[in-house]
């Protein structure tokens, strides 16, 4: 199945935190500039919570890095796994968070278990949130793990305050980076998940992904930039160059910890254009 192509105009229109040209200077380096990844150390098979957003990124020891912040302007998120257990959503809130994104699944056999206190928890503070799926593309097909996903919570419905469900896409925490598929054969997989999302929802899903995994394990695919919102991995001050096919960041999930429990995110534009997101 080739990726899809069906153009499609965001609902919101963001503030362009970053320059096209950094799209542009990043395609054209050769395919092979991305090709050393830092080794990611293997994630216990039988851990009860799974991998999460930024596993791949290296989570961080107490005041090891540096706390990095969201541009001024953007409306502030999170994102949450097993691994934050029972989120004090109300503190969270207190805190400024806005938005937040909740592990619902992984392959076809994965469930956080916390799933239903974070989702409807974050929602009951009046966040808008939403559902992300960790990827194992060497487990299942793109559609088998589309449709695990929908039905165990990552379903989207235009209510105005679900945002599109994600799909979080990364070095491989089990093994081969990239799941020992070709990049033809990863960026196949991925417009099955997407289109098998699209076809159960209504939606085509937001795609997490660092820039470096992309340009390796999908050889720079650009076809997705048109119908996937990106949500951006990077641990940094800034952004940096974005995947191929993106000339701007949808959220960028800029720290592994902060004043927010789980990942650190901020949403590209104002509270209105959040809400259009959702819709």
């Amino acid at each position: 199945m080739a990726p899809s192509r069906i153009a499609r105009s965001h609902r919101y229109h963001p503030r362009r935190l970053l320059v096209c040209a950094l799209a542009t200077a990043l395609t054209a380096l050769a395919p092979g500039a991305y090709a050393a990844t830092a080794q990611t150390p293997r994630l216990d098979a039988g851990d009860p919570n799974g991998a999460w957003a930024g596993y791949s990124l290296g989570r961080s020891s107490e005041g090891s890095a540096p706390r990095y912040a969201a541009p001024a302007g953007s409306v502030a998120g999170m994102d949450v796994s097993g691994h934050q257990g029972v989120v004090d959503w109300r503190a969270a809130w207190d805190a400024g968070a806005r938005f937040a994104y909740v592990k619902a699944s992984e392959g076809v056999g994965f469930r956080n278990k916390h799933y239903p206190q974070q989702y409807d928890g974050s929602r009951g503070v009046g966040m808008v949130r939403g559902a992300y799926h960790f990827a194992l593309p060497d487990r299942s097909s793109g559609a088998e793990q589309a449709h695990f996903f929908v039905d165990n919570g990552g379903g989207w419905v235009p209510d105005g305050h679900t945002l599109p469900g994600a799909l979080d896409v990364e070095h491989n925490p089990y093994g081969d980076a990239c799941y020992g598929l070709p990049p033809e054969g990863m960026s196949r997989w991925i417009a099955e998940f997407s289109d098998t999302y699209r076809a159960r929802t209504g939606r085509f899903p937001a795609i997490y992904t660092t820039t470096r995994w992309w340009q390796q394990c999908t050889g720079g695919n650009p076809s997705f930039g048109a119908n996937n919102p990106l949500w951006l991995a990077r641990y940094a001050p800034e952004p940096g160059p974005l995947p191929a096919g993106w000339t701007f960041q949808t959220i960028w999930q800029f720290a592994d910890r902060g004043v927010f429990p789980g990942d650190q995110n901020t949403f590209n534009g104002g509270p209105e254009q959040l809400t259009r997101f959702t819709s």
